[in-house]
C-alpha cells in the first residue's frame, strides 16, 4: 500500500491536451493499458529520456520524432511491454504503432511520439493490437481523462499518480496538470519511469526545454527508491499555449520563473508519489544534507544514504541507529570530509 498517498483528485483539464484510453490486451484482458495523448496544433513539446545505453525501442524512436520531426501531434503510451530488449523488431512496432496513430489523427508519423512500459525483453505484437482500439480511443478524446490515463499508464503501481495546480499570470489563470507511473526500477538519471505535464501557458524553444530541465533537477533527479534506472525512463512538458498571453521564449522572461516554480511543484508531486508508492515501500524519508561543498557533494552523500542496505534496514524497523548514517556519510568518497564537522537529525531539524 502507497504510504501516505491518495486516488487523484480535483484534476483540471488543459486546453489543448486530450486523451483517451483502451483496453488494447497487450499483456493481460479486461484492463485498460493504452492511452493516446493529441495535443492541439502549435503546442510545444520537450521531453528528456534514459540514460540508460540499452534504452528501449519507443525511446529511441521517440528521440527521432523530437529531434527531427514536424512538431509533436500526439503521444501513444502502452503498459504491459515495454519493447526493451527487442532489437530490430521493436524498432519496427514502434515505428509501425506510430503511423497507427498519424492515419487516424491526419497527421504525419513523425508527430506522434510512441512510449512502453511493463516486461522486458518479450516479443512484441504492438503494432497490431494498437491498431485494433485505436478508432475507439480517437473517437474518445477529450479534455477531462487525465484520471483514467494515470490509471492506464500504471504497471506495479497501487495508485494512479495525477495532479494539477493553478497560477494567476497578468489576469490570466494558468493550468498545469500531470501524471506519472513508476513503483521499481526508479533511480531516474532525468526523469521517473514515465511521466508527462501539461500547461495552457505559451511556453515556447528554449525556454520550455530549460524548463523541464530546472524541474527535473528539483524533482525527478533526486529521488531513489532501489537505485536501479529504468530502460524506458522518459518525462515530456508539454505546452499547449492556449492562455491569452504573449509567447515565453527566454529563461529572462519576468514571466519564466513563476511558470517554472508551478511546473515544478507539479513534478515534485508527481516525483514523490512514486517514491510513496515504491515497491515494499513502508516509509517516504526525505533526506536534508547542508555545507557540502556543492550541490554535487551534498547529492552524492544523499544518495550514498539513501541506497545504503543498512539504513534502509534500520529506518523499515524504526530502529534510530545513527551510527549507521554515519558510516554511509564517510563512506560517500568526500576526500576532505570534516569528520569533527559532521551533524546528524533524526526527526524534525
Amino acid at each position: 500500500m502507497a504510504v501516505g498517498l491518495d486516488p487523484p483528485r480535483n484534476i483540471l483539464p488543459v486546453a489543448g491536451v486530450r486523451l483517451s484510453v483502451a483496453e488494447a490486451g497487450i499483456r493481460y484482458v479486461g484492463r485498460r493499458d493504452l492511452t493516446l495523448i493529441h495535443l492541439a496544433e502549435g503546442s510545444q513539446v520537450a521531453a528528456v529520456f534514459t540514460r540508460n545505453r540499452f534504452c528501449a525501442a519507443p525511446v529511441l524512436v521517440a528521440r527521432h520524432h523530437l529531434a527531427e520531426g514536424p512538431g509533436v501531434r500526439a503521444l501513444v503510451i502502452n503498459t504491459g511491454n515495454a519493447n526493451a530488449g527487442t532489437g530490430v523488431a521493436g524498432l519496427r512496432a514502434a515505428e509501425a504503432s506510430c503511423r497507427e496513430v498519424a492515419e487516424q489523427l491526419g497527421c504525419a508519423p513523425g508527430a506522434v511520439l510512441p512510449f512502453s512500459t511493463g516486461v522486458i525483453g518479450e516479443p512484441v505484437a504492438l503494432a497490431e493490437k494498437i491498431a485494433a482500439v485505436l478508432p475507439a480511443c480517437v473517437v474518445g478524446l477529450a479534455e477531462d481523462q487525465w484520471e483514467a490515463a494515470a490509471a492506464a499508464i500504471m504497471t506495479t503501481d497501487t495508485v494512479a499518480k495525477c495532479c494539477s495546480r493553478q497560477i494567476e499570470m497578468d489576469g490570466v489563470t494558468i493550468t498545469v496538470t500531470g501524471m506519472a507511473k513508476g513503483s521499481g526500477m526508479i533511480r531516474p538519471d532525468m526523469a521517473t519511469m514515465l511521466a508527462y505535464i501539461a500547461t495552457d501557458a505559451p511556453l515556447h524553444g528554449a525556454a520550455l526545454q530549460q524548463c523541464l530541465q530546472e524541474a527535473m533537477a528539483q524533482s525527478f533527479n533526486r529521488i531513489t527508491v532501489d537505485g536501479d534506472t529504468s530502460t524506458n525512463d522518459a518525462c515530456v512538458l508539454m505546452a499547449t499555449g492556449r492562455a491569452a498571453l504573449p509567447p515565453v521564449t527566454k529563461a529572462t522572461d519576468p514571466r519564466y520563473g513563476k511558470l517554472r516554480d508551478a511546473i515544478t511543484l507539479v513534478a515534485q508531486w508527481l516525483a514523490q508519489a512514486v517514491v510513496r508508492d515504491g515497491e515494499g515501500a513502508t516509509k517516504f524519508i526525505p533526506i536534508r544534507i547542508s555545507g557540502g561543498y556543492d550541490e554535487a557533494e551534498c547529492l552524492r552523500v544523499a544518495y550514498r544514504m539513501a541506497h545504503s542496505p543498512l539504513i534502509k534496514t534500520a529506518f523499515f524497523a524504526s530502529d534510530p541507529n545513527w551510527g549507521r548514517l554515519l558510516a554511509a556519510i564517510g563512506s560517500a568518497g568526500i576526500e576532505d570530509l570534516d569528520v569533527a564537522g559532521v551533524q546528524v537529525w533524526l526527526g524534525a531539524t
